[in-house]
Order: C-alpha cells, then sequence, then structure tokens
C-alpha cells in the first residue's frame, strides 16, 4: 500500500458521520481509510459497519489517548506513507496527491502537512497547525498564520513550500519507515504536543518536515478537549518541558527549562488573578508531574542522544515569541519572519 489513511476515533460518531464522506468521495486509488478506534463506548463502530463496509477498522482495547492511539494501530498498518488524519476534518481536492509528490522528490522528508484552515471561518487558519509549526528559544510552539491566540486570515501569504518545525497532528502525513524508526509517539505525552516532540525527534536525526500549501484541509478543533478544560492546560504545560528536557541541544539546555519554569509561574499568576482557579492549579499539577517523571525523562534523553549526530536548529525562532507578542506588538508571522531571525 502507498498510503494510509489512519483516522483515530473515540466515541466521535458525529464527526464520523460529517466527515467521514468527505474523506471518502476525495480518496485516490492508491490510499486506504482505516479507522482506529480507541474503545469507544457509542455506537461509532456498529456505525462504520453498517455505513462503510469498505473501510477497515482497527479495535484498540482501550483509551490511551492520541499517542498511544495511533502507535497501537500503526503497528498493524503496512504502508509506505501514514496520514494520521482527525475525525473532525474536511478534506479537499487534491489533499493527498501533492503532499506525496513533494515527499517522493526527498527522501529526507520525514513528515509533511496541507494548509490547516477553520472549519467554522474558513477564510482562516485554523489555531492547530495552520501553514506550519514553530518553535521559539524557549520552545514555546506557534505558526505561520497563527501568534499565540491570534489567528490570521488567509490571503495567500504562506503559499510557498517551506521547511517547517513541526507538522500539525490534525492532519499528519509522515513515512512509515521513519515513524517506526523513532518508535512512533512518546505515549506518556497522551495527547497534546506528541507530534512537536515526533518532529523534533526526527529533525535531530536529520530529517526535514515540510509544509505544503497546495494540500488544504478544513479542521473544526477542540473536539475532545477545548482550551476551556484544565486538563488541556495541564497536558500543554507538562508536555512542553518534558518536550524541552528531551529534545533540547546540550547548550544553555538548563538555562532554557529554568527560564520557562518561571515563565509558566508567571502564566500561572496571570490564571489566579483573572479568576481562573482550575487552570491555576492545572499548571502547578504539570509542573509536579513533570518533577515526579523527571528521572524517567532524563533517561529518555540520554536514550536518544545515542542517534543524535547532531542537534538541529533549523527552523526555530531565535527570539522570544511572547515577547514579540506581548512588548513588541507582533501579531503575524510575517513582522517576524526575517532570515536573521530563524536558524537555517
Amino acid at each position: 500500500m502507498k498510503v494510509a489513511i489512519v483516522i483515530l476515533n473515540w466515541n466521535g460518531k458525529k464527526f464520523l458521520e460529517k466527515f467521514l464522506p468527505s474523506v471518502v468521495s476525495n480518496n485516490v486509488s492508491y490510499a486506504q481509510v482505516i479507522v482506529a478506534d480507541n474503545a469507544s463506548t457509542d455506537d461509532s463502530v456498529s456505525f462504520l459497519k453498517n455505513t462503510y463496509p469498505q473501510i477497515q477498522i482497527i479495535q484498540n482495547t482501550s483509551n490511551g489517548g492520541f499517542a498511544k492511539g495511533y502507535n497501537d494501530a500503526l503497528k498493524q498498518v503496512e504502508a509506505e506513507y501514514y496520514v494520521l488524519l482527525n475525525s473532525d476534518v474536511e478534506v479537499t481536492p487534491n489533499w493527498i496527491g501533492s503532499i506525496i509528490k513533494l515527499m517522493d522528490t526527498d527522501k529526507l522528508i520525514a513528515a509533511c502537512q496541507p494548509k490547516l484552515k477553520d472549519f467554522n471561518r474558513r477564510n482562516y487558519f485554523e489555531y492547530a497547525g495552520a501553514a506550519g509549526g514553530f518553535i521559539d528559544k524557549y520552545a514555546y510552539p506557534f505558526c505561520r498564520g497563527r501568534i499565540l491566540e491570534n489567528i490570521e486570515e488567509d490571503k495567500g501569504q504562506y503559499d510557498d513550500v517551506r521547511e517547517i518545525f513541526w507538522a500539525t497532528g490534525a492532519c499528519l502525513f509522515i513515512r512509515a519507515e521513519c515513524f517506526h524508526l523513532v518508535h512512533g509517539f512518546d505515549e506518556d505525552f497522551f495527547a497534546h504536543m506528541e507530534e512537536i516532540d515526533l518532529c523534533w525527534r526526527l529533525k535531530n536525526r536529520g530529517y526535514k518536515i515540510m509544509y505544503c500549501p497546495d494540500s488544504i484541509v478544513y479542521h473544526v478543533g477542540g473536539g475532545t478537549l477545548n482550551k476551556t478544560n484544565p486538563k488541556k492546560t495541564f497536558l500543554n504545560f507538562r508536555n512542553n518541558l518534558v518536550l524541552i528536557t528531551k529534545n533540547h541541544p546540550p547548550a544553555y539546555f538548563l538555562l532554557k527549562i529554568i527560564t520557562r519554569m518561571i515563565l509558566d509561574g508567571v502564566a500561572g499568576m496571570k490564571f489566579l488573578l483573572s479568576g481562573q482557579i482550575n487552570h491555576f492549579l492545572a499548571v502547578i499539577k504539570a509542573h509536579y508531574s513533570f518533577y515526579t517523571s523527571l528521572g524517567a525523562t532524563i533517561n529518555k534523553r540520554k536514550e536518544l542522544k545515542k542517534h543524535i549526530k547532531n542537534y538541529t536548529t533549523s527552523a526555530v525562532y531565535l527570539h522570544s515569541i511572547v515577547a514579540d507578542f506581548y512588548i513588541r506588538g507582533k501579531k503575524t508571522f510575517k513582522e517576524i519572519d526575517h532570515n536573521e531571525r530563524f536558524r537555517h
């Protein structure tokens, strides 16, 4: 099989009903559609069997989150490329072919993402990936088309093929051999930022992550956890610290960790002063969880180091995106996109 489109589902029958038709109607002859079900308790599986008998179903025995769900499923899928597709994504014509054509030209391209737009505001980029993901010097993630909470309208300003730092997990094209080479997602992440961790590990091995604007999809977002849920705050804060600890180059490593902890404290106080007590507590719990698992995370760092010849810093923003946004008033990617500001 050339391409396996694998949709991870957990109690998402409403999304399958709404978005599977676009996947089926815009499929190509060399791609197979597979749904990996994370032990749903709704009637997702029976719906699939009755409505889409041509779609293969992989039934995971538990809901281990995004990371474990895909790891378990992809052990059972043989293909040259995997397309990890959220169940709340509407695809368009040529969403597959343009990316596969790009990846076929260069074996060092391990992963790629399409242009991710908002299903409900169709002229705007979508938060989870927009026109490709980056990190700043403190490992804060942001995107072309989305700086922190500011989301841009798509006016064709990011219609170039470009190397990026991370590709969105909402619609991630990845070489199967690369996915298994680095042992897939880190299951301790459960959900959120596991795709950034995966891309960082691949980049540290010399691979490229790309963005292809000729492929366009529309994402609802927040289908499982929206930003008002304290669990999402917990996962984002904890996983970002784990992300840095595992993958950051040795230079300034401890300084970056300490700085991030201070900045997390500032964010926590902001939650507290704005009356968001549950999110304040989520930040505290995130740090406690990070401290208690620090030994295991350091061991992962040591293991990863065995396979790294040169730590990559390509596509890393050399400044602070938080300072640029809140102090310097830079709200769009175009305002910060200068050669001296990025490592290449």
